[in-house]
């Protein structure tokens, strides 16, 4: 038996575990106010934008159940991995079929990969989970139908923040003539946090406890979620181009992004694919997505 605890984790791969879900109408509305939208009515079979399926499946545990973060306790599914700081790292999907308000669906997650490493800052542990989501319009068996959606969604634990530890140097964003074809400057602030944190039943304080945030996990402010950037990167695009079926979509998140200034997402088309991009307020690269058009 491996004597390191975190390398021991590697136990967890294979896991699996199902969750099923119905598309209604009324997180498509809250999601489509909180981007600000026009009011639109969303009727029956109206498919999903790309990435709102996140709106779905939500990790429903009980209140005895959270953790000292807002996160549900360590264990269970997810393996329970001994350090404080977690992240979304990035995610990589397939859309293949459409999702439609209206559908019964079913996802299936199942941990890929459980991968540890060390860092400047100490060891970090990245845990990569597949889900595949499926849906019937027809009241078909939804377990037999084919994956609609395919993810991969990768996860990075850290030690707690200490002093005198060596951030990984910055990277500029792409700039120059022509390298940003569309832009947008999003100002964030406690009520859209608040909102998607609620949207997606996110109990993670990094997002909203400000306390908590700057005195236990020693960030400067509160954390914008990386879900919500790539929504608003993928939102960007739709803006743009809103007649494109979008085939598949990776995004990688570079460096944390904080409610304290505004920032900005950019994007240009080259061919058939996108390059997406978000930066703050200093021109640093926070994100770096890119999109396949049908």
């Amino acid at each position: 038996m491996d004597s390191d605890p975190l390398t021991a984790l590697r136990a967890w791969i294979g896991r699996s575990e199902t969750r099923s879900d119905f598309i209604g109408a009324t997180p498509v509305l809250a999601l489509q106010a909180t981007l600000d939208h026009p009011e639109r009515p969303v009727a029956k079979g109206t498919p999903l934008p790309p990435l709102w399926h996140w709106l779905y499946f939500l990790p429903l545990h009980r209140q005895s159940e959270i953790g000292p973060d807002g996160h549900p306790r360590r264990g269970g599914f997810l393996p329970p991995v001994p350090l404080p700081r977690r992240m979304w790292a990035g995610s990589q999907f397939e859309f293949r079929l459409p999702l439609r308000v209206g559908d019964a669906a079913e996802r299936r997650s199942t941990i890929a990969d459980v991968t540890v490493k060390d860092g400047r800052s100490g060891r970090l542990v990245f845990v990569k989970v597949r889900h595949e989501v499926r849906c019937s319009a027809d009241g078909a068996d939804v377990a037999a139908a084919e994956p609609a959606i395919v993810e991969f969604h990768d996860i990075v634990y850290r030690e707690a923040k200490k002093a005198g530890d060596v951030e990984p140097p910055p990277q500029p964003a792409p700039t120059g003539a022509g390298q940003a074809g569309w832009q947008r400057t999003i100002v964030p602030d406690d009520v859209l946090l608040f909102r998607y944190s609620a949207l997606t039943f996110n109990g993670h304080r990094i997002h909203y406890d400000r306390r908590y945030v700057t005195e236990v996990e020693g960030y400067p402010g509160l954390v914008v979620h990386g879900p919500l950037i790539a929504t608003l990167l993928m939102d960007l695009l739709r803006r743009n181009l809103p007649d494109a079926g979008v085939a598949a979509f990776r995004f990688r998140a570079v460096r944390p992004t904080f409610d304290l200034h505004p920032f900005k997402v950019s994007g240009a088309r080259q061919g058939d694919e996108v390059k997406l991009w978000a930066e703050d307020h200093e021109g640093w690269l926070t994100m770096d997505a890119v999109a396949t058009l049908r």
